[in-house]
């Protein structure tokens, strides 16, 4: 095999990398994608089940990929598993703790 040559110049190329942000979503998009009616949606932001910031706010909200996500779930146990809406809340708050423990159990644990 051989070597390249050196040529001794060094070719200096900056590159601009856009910053990447997580996507957002409008009620009415992220219901769409969700098959959820977009009231439905609103109804699931009333009863906090995207946290206490979304059940108060009054203006038009915003989801990312992980409310999304959360929504796809919640719809599969009312829709699969015969949940009713208000049970929801309760199911959403003890994942949510669940993930909060397993957090401070591999904190404790260390690296």
């Amino acid at each position: 095999m051989s070597e390249p040559a050196f040529t001794g110049r060094f070719a200096l190329t900056l590159v601009r990398v856009p910053e990447v942000r997580p996507a957002t979503y409008a009620l009415e998009d992220a219901a769409r994608l969700a098959g959820v009616h977009p009231e439905m949606l609103r109804y699931y932001c009333r009863l906090g089940l995207f946290g206490e910031a979304r059940a108060r706010s009054g203006a038009e909200q915003a989801f990312d990929d992980d409310a999304l996500y959360e929504l796809r779930r919640f719809e599969h146990y009312r829709r699969h598993h015969g949940v009713n809406r208000k049970t929801l809340r309760l199911i959403c708050d003890l994942w949510r703790e669940i993930a909060q423990l397993k957090a401070e159990l591999r904190f404790r644990r260390g690296p």
